[in-house]
């Protein structure tokens, strides 16, 4: 049951959300997901965290880059359909949809952009 608590409260915030719609469309650092949603990169590494924290991302280092993605393959299966769920939720949400959209346009900045978790 904590599990469960844990990913609801992690998807109870707009930003997180949006974060998660981000990463459905590929694995990001957090300087992407930053230009994505136009936030600051206290906002985002805030939100990766949390979604972290919950058992939703992975976190993969290339270098002194850190790159989040969905963990798809380490979730249980009920957290999976959550996730599922929530992703298929934001797919026509206007504003996930202008995330998507600046997430093509976005670049890595130099490596190590912003600080690990």
């Amino acid at each position: 049951m904590k599990e469960l608590t844990k990913v609801f409260k992690a998807l109870s915030d707009e930003t997180r959300l949006r974060t998660l719609g981000v990463l459905r469309e590929k694995e990001c650092c957090v300087c992407e997901v930053m230009q994505a949603l136009e936030i600051s990169q206290s906002k985002a590494s805030r939100a990766l965290g949390a979604l972290y924290d919950a058992g939703v991302l992975k976190l993969r280092k290339e270098g002194r880059w850190s790159l989040y993605s969905i963990d798809r393959e380490g979730m249980d299966s009920r957290v999976a359909s959550i996730i599922e769920a929530a992703t298929r939720a934001l797919k026509d949400n206007p504003n996930a949809v202008r995330g998507r959209e600046r997430l093509k346009k976005a670049e890595r900045m130099e490596p190590g952009c912003a600080y690990d978790m």
